[in-house]
Parts: structure tokens; C-alpha cells; sequence
């Protein structure tokens, strides 16, 4: 309840696309065991067996922590696994537009018999985000999503395709759907994996720590096989292999197991368990083996790195995007590493070896980097060398059934590693940014024999978000960047907000396909074929201009063409075939030709706004703004962000009339295209950002396990003017009613009331209501870290929460 109507009803819409995205927990922190042995049963049998005496003797409903505290008495690892991963999620569903005819799905919310069913599914790049939010909320389940996000990630470092409550799915080759199509997914995993571990240290700073040695995480087993480093070389766009005789294997696995068939198993056939160490150092390996020093990532594994608007650069795309978000991976990680006291760390044998390649090619490039810029025969050079550690990893544990067992690292092995990391991932994102003051999002690879160029696109939005979600970008370097950003070609004002790309105009169909005549000056013998009616490779239009035959779609149909007049012209088309080639490059630059986004107009094509990349936008900037309140930053500075932020968040659809918007302005939409208004309601991961950033606006922030309450971008015009009323769910699932104040706003955390007064007359202060009716009170507007367990674990004991806040603490006007 605050002045500003709207922006509750936006955050309620938000609230509750979130839950549609991605479900919700069935009853606050209680478990009904029998979903729990359901679910031991579905994924494994024999683990089933084993304890069928204790899973029929829990009580009917137990508590997550109560469960998992029995569950870990029984001194099973692989029961452990299960139920660490285990969700009680109901009203969740797949993902999608529903208007697309490949998207079929259903909330299914009873099962056969009319119970209530708990079940989720959604694709993984999504289902994760809309967790992130909900675990806010619930955080006494944030470890048990890092479970499920890291048991289905690969010992190849992916992530399959979909997440349901029966196991992992992924894509699979069927040849008379023109839709389907195989490859790996690596977008969103780094920052989507990085969020919730920040969330668990922030909410529960020890329990990271307890479970980095534990080896109780595994490995998805897809049957996607990635060719050789040297095959990636020849053509990155054909990268991945289906292993059929590996998911036969499977499927006759899953009959005699469970759903834990479709994981990686030891030689005794039972689920193969590592810690958490290694879990979080294989994606980062599998990022770091395909590391262009300068460029970024390589898109190498048939699908983009965001979405499918950038899919045509998969093969020839580098991602600074990812290589942005691996730079806050790697700060998190090296403290996080460096704390523990153990001086080393059991993992995966061939584990060890890939790290070792690794750290001495990271540590090889970083001291070229000390000595001043790589040469393109340096770059390519230590792209190879990471490449091909990569690639002989993947060749030993692709050709044997699991890993050969686990040896020992010293762990400043790692820290090296990670120094090494940061100082390249930094070196990289210095030479990205762009004279303008933006920051450069995907560049292009141009790979010649042993040497390795790096090209650059037009900027992005992505790119920015990206940067300064980064944790290299200072505060104020960050007011210089959104400054250029609101100057910069992506800004669109008339919705006053930021498009996806610059738009531009496309040429039209006459101006495509033109052969500048001084190249067919000196490839006459292509003039000569036109000229008497040859036109298997070019011909010549009534204003005589040339062009290529209209029936090739990229340089690999070329290549045939050639092939197929060499019966004709012999060594003279030989010859200069691949200036042939060169020329139709130059004709169409394909290289930069990035999908619908560059040739297209809607979803998130041209002029296209992205309504999801708005808010993540809104997030990192509120992000930078507690950075800079935390590192006691100039005021100015602060005001200034503070400023921007709500610059930011004016753009977005609900402080626009319906006109304006072109839909119900509190609703949240996926894009709004040039031509139209806002498209697709609710179908967009806005909802996720923005229930975060509102949480951060009201001041809520924790760390070391404490709730503090810092309102810096909270504005005054959201305190009530007249007294008005608080109506909310308790964690006792009853209907409560608070009067609040003028001059007050609430808003409910964890299903607790919390009151804001802004009075300048008395200090800041805070008070708890306690379930007895009891108050204490505090100068300080921070909870003990016993009272901010119990909001967290949503016991009841704590009733009410009533702040008094100063104008003095407020930076946005």
C-alpha cells in the first residue's frame, strides 16, 4: 500500500506472472512426505528400496528442514542428492507463447485420483530466472534450487534443455519436424547459477561453504557429443553430434532405474557424485575453452548465447556478453574458494588435467597481456591452446563410460587459475569499450590460417547491462555509460526507453545482390560466362549490373556451384575460385548478419524494444546504486544514479496511458515492436527483475545472513497522504488487515508486514512486533541475525515490522 497505486498493481501483476512462469511453493516450508518417496521412487528405485521402512515412517507433512536434517541421518549420499534437490513447486509450467503451435502445454494441478499434484516444467534458461525471484521470498530453499540447476548441468559443462519435476528433457533429432533441432543451450548459465549462489551467501553465509567438499551433485548425461576443437575450426557451425546408441543406452537405463537413468553413473552402475567445487569449476572451464583473448566467447554449440533474435551468429559470434557476467563468476568465486581452510580439494580425475591445460594457457595469455597488445597470431594462438584442453577433455570422457576416478588438487592451483581468469576477462573488457562510451555485446571471429581477428557489431543493449552487472564498472563510470546510453542511437523517445539494437533502414530488394563492377573487372572470366548465358554463378540484370545466382543461401551452395562448372572451365574456375567466394562474402557480409534482429521488425527484431532486457537493465543500474551507497561513494554521485534509475525505470510500460502503451500499462509484456504497440503479455523474464528491483526500491537488503533496511531509492511521493488500509496472507494462511498512517506506506516480505514512516522529527528507528504482542526496538534499521532467520523461515514469531525513515536517507527525488 503505497500512494503510487500503479506501482503496486504493477508489482502484484509481476508477482503473479512470476508464479505462472515458474510455479510456486505448495505450503510455506511444509513437505507432504509422500510427494517426497513419490518422487526417491520416480528417480531411482533401488535408493526407494533402501529406505522404504523410513519414508513410510515420516510424519504426513514434515518441514523441508526437518526433512533434509532426517534424510542426512540416514548416511545415504544418493537419498542426500534427491532430497537436496527436491521442490515442492505446484503451478508451474513450460514457458512460451502460447500462440506459437509447437508450445503445447498445460497447469496441471490435480493428479488422477483429484489430489493436489505438485509439478513443475519449464525450459531451463527460463524457469531458473522466475526461482531467482521466487527464492527471494523463500529463501530456506535457495540451496535446494542450486542443487537442481547444478545436477542438470553436463560433464561437458551445458545445461540441457528443459527442467520438469520428472528430470531433464532435451532436444532430439526427428528429421520430418522442420523444428527440430539439437544443440546446447549455454546462455544465461553463468549469471542465471551466479544470482542464486549470491543469494545463498547472502541469506545463509555458511551453507556454501558446508557443501563446496560434499559430493553429493552430479552430471546430466545428454547424448549431445561436441566434435574436436579442430572441427570447430573448419566449420563452428555444425559443432554437435547425436550419440543415438548413447540415448537407447539411456532409455534402457531409466526402465531399470528410474529418471536417474538419464545421469551420468560410476562403474558399480549407481549415480555418479562429485562436490560442489567441481560443479561450479566445469562450466566456467567449458566458458574459458572457448575464450577469444579480446573478443570474447565463441558461439560454437549451435545455439546463441541469448536467444534465438542473434541465432545467425552462432558459429562465427564472440559473446563479451557472457564474458562480462564470468568477471562477477570469477569475483565471487575467489573469495568463496579462498575461505575455507582446507589446503585441497578431491575431483574428477580428468577434471584436474583440464584445469592444469587451462590455468598454464590463461596464465600464458595474462603474461603476454602484462607485456602490451596480443598479435592476431598470439590471439589465435591462445585460443588454440584453450580450445584443444577443452577438446581433449571432452575426447577422454566421451569415449569411456564415466570419469576413471578422483585425485587430489592443492587448491592455490585454482586461485591461480582464477587470478589468471580475471586479469584477461579485464584486460578484454577495457579493449570493448567503444570510443562512445558503450560497451561492445558480440564482435565477430574472423579465423585465417593461424591467425585470429576480432570484428565489432553495432552496440547493443545487452552489452550494457552486461557491463554493468559486470563488477568492473566504478559508480561513476557507470553515470558516464547511462548517460551515453540515453544519447545513444538504442534509445527510442518516444516510448522513452531503449530499443534491443540502433534501428536502421533495410535496403530494398533492388539494392541487395550488387557485384561492384571493379571486382568484375578482375575476375573476367565470370563476365564471360554471364555474357553468353552461363549463369550458374553470376548474372548480368537490363542496367548491367551483376549479381549472384538468386538461388545460392550462403557461400557453402557457392562452393558447389564451382565444383559444378569445373567440368566446363577446369583450372581457369579453380583458379580463382576462392576470390569467388571472397567476393560473395563481401557481397552480402553474412559474418554480420546477426538473425531476425537484423532483418526483421518484430518480436525482438528492428526498432524493437525487449521489454525483459529493460528490466535487467533497471536491475544492474539499481545494482551500481547499493555499490555505491556501500562503498560510501560522493553523494552526488549517488543522486546521480539514484536519477538514472528512475530515468530507467520511466520507460517502462506502467507509467504509460493505455495509448501510449498500446496495452494494460500495469501488465508486463514481452516487446513492443516499432510498428505496434506491446506484445504478448506476461510471457517475458521483466516480471523476475522487476519483483527484485521493487524489493531493493523498498530498501530490503541482505548480507552475512542479515536483513538490513536501507530505503536510499525509496521516493517520498510513495508515502500516503491519507491513512489507508494493508490487507495480506499470513504465514498461517489467514486473511489480516493493518490500518497504515499517512505519511506511511506498507508492503509485506516473507508474508510479514513491514511500516515505513518518513518523519523528519525523530531519528530512524525500527521496531518488531512480535507474535506475543511484545515490541523491541532499535536506532539501528537492522535485524539480529536470529530475527532475520525468523522471517526467512516464515516461523510467525515475528508479526509486524514498523520503520521510521528519514528524507535524508532518500537519493531519489
Amino acid at each position: 500500500t503505497t500512494y503510487e497505486e500503479y506501482v503496486s498493481l504493477h508489482h502484484y501483476a509481476n508477482v503473479v506472472f512470476n508464479v505462472l512462469r515458474g510455479g510456486t511453493f505448495v505450503d510455506q516450508y511444509s513437505v507432504p512426505s509422500a510427494d517426497f518417496a513419490q518422487t526417491v521412487k520416480h528417480f531411482n528405485r533401488e535408493v526407494y528400496i533402501r529406505h522404504i521402512p523410513f519414508l513410510e515412517g515420516l510424519s504426513e507433512r514434515i518441514s523441508i528442514v526437518e526433512l533434509q536434517r532426517a534424510v542426512k541421518a540416514q548416511n545415504d549420499r544418493q537419498l542426500e542428492r534427491l532430497c537436496n534437490e527436491y521442490l515442492p513447486i505446484t503451478f508451474g509450467r513450460r514457458h512460451g507463447d502460447p500462440s506459437r503451435p509447437w508450445n503445447q502445454f498445460a497447469i496441471r494441478l490435480k493428479d488422477e485420483n483429484g489430489g493436489r499434484l505438485l509439478s513443475y516444467q519449464g525450459n531451463w534458461r527460463d524457469i531458473f530466472q522466475n526461482w531467482e525471484a521466487l527464492t527471494f521470498s523463500f529463501p530456506e530453499f535457495i540451496e535446494s534450487v542450486i542443487t537442481k540447476f547444478v545436477n542438470a548441468s553436463t560433464a561437458d559443462g551445458y545445461n540441457p534443455y528443459r527442467i520438469t519435476k520428472n528430470g531433464i528433457d532435451w532436444e532430439i533429432e526427428e528429421p520430418e519436424d522442420p523444428w527440430s533441432f539439437i544443440g546446447y543451450w549455454g546462455d544465461h548459465q553463468i549469471i542465471y547459477l551466479l544470482k542464486l549462489l549470491e543469494h545463498s551467501k547472502n541469506f545463509h553465509p555458511e551453507k556454501l561453504d558446508e557443501l563446496l567438499f560434499k559430493e553429493v551433485f552430479c552430471y546430466a548425461n545428454v547424448p549431445y557429443r561436441i566434435k574436436p576443437f579442430s572441427a570447430l575450426l573448419k566449420n563452428a557451425k555444425d559443432t554437435v553430434l547425436y550419440d543415438e546408441a548413447l540415448e537407447e543406452e539411456i532409455g534402457q537405463r531409466i526402465t531399470t532405474i528410474g529418471a536417474d537413468g538419464k545421469l551420468l553413473l560410476d562403474a558399480d552402475g549407481s549415480v555418479y557424485q562429485v562436490n560442489l567445487i567441481e560443479k561450479l569449476l566445469v562450466p566456467l572451464l567449458t566458458k574459458l575453452s572457448n575464450l577469444v583473448a579480446d573478443g570474447g566467447i565463441w558461439l560454437n554449440t549451435q545455439r546463441p548465447e541469448w536467444n534465438d533474435a542473434n541465432n545467425a551468429l552462432v558459429g562465427q559470434g564472440l559473446s563479451m556478453v557472457t564474458l562480462y557476467y564470468m568477471r562477477r563468476y570469477v569475483g565471487f568465486l575467489r573469495p568463496l574458494f579462498a575461505s575455507t581452510d582446507k589446503a585441497v580439494v578431491e575431483l574428477s580425475t580428468e577434471v584436474i588435467d583440464w584445469l592444469s591445460e587451462t590455468a598454464e594457457a590463461l596464465h600464458e595469455l595474462s603474461s603476454l597481456l602484462a607485456t602490451g597488445s596480443l598479435s592476431n597470431e598470439q590471439r589465435f594462438a591462445g585460443m588454440a591452446r584453450l580450445g584443444e584442453a577443452g577438446s581433449q577433455y571432452r575426447r577422454k570422457i566421451y569415449q569411456q563410460p564415466s570419469f576413471t576416478g578422483k585425485s587430489e588438487l592443492v587448491l592455490t592451483e585454482v586461485a591461480a587459475l582464477l587470478d589468471d581468469a580475471q586479469l584477461v576477462i579485464d584486460r578484454s573488457i577495457s579493449t570493448n569499450r567503444r570510443d562512445d562510451g558503450l560497451y561492445h555485446a558480440y564482435n565477430l571471429l574472423q579465423l585465417e590460417s593461424g591467425s585470429t581477428t576480432v570484428n565489432y557489431l553495432y552496440p547493443m543493449l545487452e552489452g550494457q547491462v552486461a557491463v554493468l552487472s559486470s563488477g568492473a564498472i566504478a559508480p561513476r563510470e557507470a553515470v558516464n555509460l547511462l548517460t551515453a546510453l540515453f544519447e545513444s542511437a538504442i534509445y527510442r523517445p518516444d516510448q522513452e526507453t531503449f530499443m534491443l539494437y540502433p534501428d536502421r533502414e533495410l535496403p530494398g530488394f533492388l539494392a541487395k545482390n550488387r557485384i561492384p563492377a571493379n571486382a568484375m573487372d578482375s575476375l573476367p572470366l565470370l563476365a564471360r560466362m554471364a555474357e553468353k548465358g552461363d549463369e550458374r554463378l553470376v548474372s548480368r540484370d537490363a542496367e548491367g549490373t551483376y549479381r549472384f545466382n538468386a538461388d545460392f543461401t550462403n557461400a557453402g551452395d557457392l562452393w558447389q556451384a564451382l565444383e559444378g562448372v569445373t567440368e566446363d572451365y577446369g583450372d581457369d574456375i579453380r583458379a580463382i575460385a576462392d576470390q569467388v567466394v571472397a567476393l560473395y562474402e563481401q557481397v552480402f557480409n553474412h559474418q554480420a548478419f546477426t538473425g531476425r534482429s537484423g532483418g526483421m521488425f518484430g518480436f525482438e527484431g528492428l526498432g524493437c524494444i525487449y521489454w525483459h532486457m529493460v528490466a535487467k537493465l533497471l536491475l544492474a543500474v539499481q545494482e551500481i546504486f547499493f555499490a555505491a551507497l556501500d562503498r560510501q561513494a560522493d553523494r552526488d554521485i549517488c543522486r546521480q544514479l539514484g536519477k538514472l534509475y528512475y530515468r530507467v525505470r520511466q520507460g517502462i510500460g506502467f507509467n504509460k496511458t493505455p495509448e501510449e502503451y498500446g496495452a494494460f500499462p500495469t501488465d508486463p509484456y514481452s516487446h513492443t515492436p516499432k510498428h505496434a504497440g506491446a506484445q504478448q503479455p506476461g510471457m517475458t523474464g521483466q516480471v523476475k527483475e522487476e519483483v527484485l528491483s521493487r524489493f531493493g526500491e523498498l530498501g530490503i537488503r541482505v548480507s552475512n545472513g542479515v536483513v538490513a533496511f536501507k530505503p536510499g531509492l525509496l521516493r517520498a511521493r510513495e508515502f500516503l497522504g491519507n491513512k489507508s488500509a494493508l490487507r495480506y496472507l499470513d504465514v498461517d494462511n489467514a486473511w489480516q488487515r493493518i490500518t497504515v498512517p499517512s505519511g506511511c506506506l506498507a508492503f509485506t516480505w516473507c508474508q510479514v508486514p513491514i511500516l515505513y514512516e518518513l518523519n523528519d522529527s525523530v531519528g530512524p528507528s525500527l521496531t518488531i512486533l512480535d507474535e506475543q504482542g511484545s515490541e523491541k526496538s532499535s536506532s539501528e534499521p537492522v535485524l539480529s541475525r536470529n530475527d532475520s532467520q525468523e522471517i526467512f523461515q516464515r516461523t510467525g514469531r515475528i508479526r509486524q515490522i514498523r520503520l521510521v525513515a528519514n528524507t535524508s536517507q532518500l537519493f531519489a527525488d
